[in-house]
């Protein structure tokens, strides 16, 4: 896909003035894949996100961080300094253009510049201001600085990764920052639908922690009900059970022949699990693996009532068996025979998986200045109704500021060179 101008989706002829940092970025690509322009507002000399790794051909350089390719991918970028008198009366001028302004700023930062939402509001009534932060704009933590793994820690979500006989673990990747920055482009699309029946804006407040705990499913539940807390289990799913059978480890990932892959055993009154056990189990008698389990009656098995070292047993006995097949030989046959099993994939096997492939998920984004294309995650679902698409990769520092500040807003180049040198643009 190479680089354009031209906009389609159901946002085009919105624009967006994003001021975010790393906390709220895919909240901007997000609405620029829907058809928004997106102008992409950074300080002189470039957004610090810049420096975040890993780095195209493992080259640290500013217009080379995958992670920005990534989060800023269909924004056009102007470099502003809104500490600076005449950057504030230029932002004031862009903002007179725009339906949404996206920040992520400390609480109160931009009204100390006379940037807050009452200021923008008076400029532009119908404006979507939307302010993506750790902890929101209010409340007693919404002045602390926090980082992706403070906040995980924060939002509980820390608590259900890792090995159960061991301290919790982060997820390698943002996931705080990237569940707010969506959330943050929901609830801009919610006020947008408010705006568009009233002409009223509105100020979004996005909390990155509020955000992620939305992802801890019924944790909260669990523990306001039966109060059990819950926390990673690694390979295991764990069952806290009443005396005297106690906690059980029900293992779910098992070791491969060239990796991992998600197994679930088990009977009883679950039919379709009793019967993608017995199969295994007779696929791997065939093979001279698991005899000890050939006679078990699945019928009848519990593993709510099984003991620990019963299960062990299985699990000995299924682990040999595995470890003989690859990630796509226990793959097939699940898909040919409904087992419940399927791959842990990595990168590489999530980019050459055919159902992806053949729902052309995977997007091919051109980059001039590299002399090649880069493949991007694509659509987050389909519809014949409202195109998605990635407009150009992500942009230059300051690529588009002739664009904007000559082009669009009348700015002479005598004084845009004045400006550069005083350190506005």
């Amino acid at each position: 896909m190479k680089d354009g101008d031209a906009r389609e989706g159901i946002l085009a002829g919105y624009r967006v003035i994003d001021l975010t940092d790393e906390k709220g970025l895919l909240c901007g690509k997000v609405l620029a894949d829907y058809g928004a322009d997106v102008i992409k507002v950074e300080p002189p000399g470039g957004s610090r996100a810049r420096d975040i790794g890993p780095f195209y051909k493992k080259t640290p350089h500013r217009n080379r961080s995958l992670f920005w390719f990534f989060t800023n991918s269909g924004k056009r970028s102007i470099t502003l300094n809104l500490e600076t008198a005449d950057g504030r009366e230029i932002f004031r001028q862009l903002v007179k253009t725009a339906h949404f302004v996206i920040e992520s700023f400390a609480p109160g930062y931009l009204e100390k510049l006379g940037l807050g939402y009452a200021d923008l509001k008076r400029i532009n009534p119908g404006l979507v201001m939307t302010s993506i932060t750790p902890f929101g704009q209010t409340g007693p933590y919404a002045h602390c600085e926090a980082t992706d793994i403070t906040i995980a820690a924060m939002a509980g979500h820390m608590r259900l990764y890792g090995e159960p006989d061991r301290a919790p673990l982060r997820i390698g990747q943002p996931q705080a920052f990237f569940h707010g920055g969506v959330q943050g482009a929901l609830g801009s699309m919610v006020a947008h639908y408010h705006r568009e029946l009233t002409g009223e804006g509105q100020h979004v407040d996005v909390s990155c922690q509020q955000a992620l705990i939305l992802t801890l499913m019924q944790i909260a539940e669990t523990w306001d009900i039966n109060k059990v807390n819950y926390r990673g289990g690694g390979a295991f799913s764990i069952y806290n059970r009443p005396a005297p059978l106690g906690r059980l480890y029900h293992r779910r990932i098992w070791a491969c022949k060239d990796g991992h892959i998600c197994l679930l055993i088990g009977g009883g009154a679950a039919v379709g699990l009793r019967r993608s056990t017995e199969f295994v189990i007779r696929w791997a008698n065939e093979e001279g693996y698991a005899l000890d389990l050939k006679d078990l009656d699945w019928a009848n098995f519990s593993f709510a009532m099984a003991p620990q070292d019963e299960w062990s047993v299985i699990e000995k006995a299924l682990s040999a068996f595995l470890l003989t097949k690859t990630k796509n030989e226990l793959f097939e046959k699940a898909v040919s025979h409904s087992l419940m099993i399927c791959p842990v994939n990595m990168a590489r096997d999530v980019l050459d998986d055919p159902h992806l492939k053949a729902r052309n998920y995977w997007v091919d984004v051109e980059h001039e200045e590299l002399g090649e294309s880069i493949r991007y995650p694509g659509a987050p679902f389909r519809s014949d109704d409202i195109p998605w698409r990635i407009g150009r990769r992500a942009p230059l520092v300051g690529e588009h500021n002739e664009e904007m500040y000559a082009n669009e807003l009348g700015i002479s180049r005598d004084r845009l060179a004045a400006l550069k040198a005083r350190g506005v643009i």
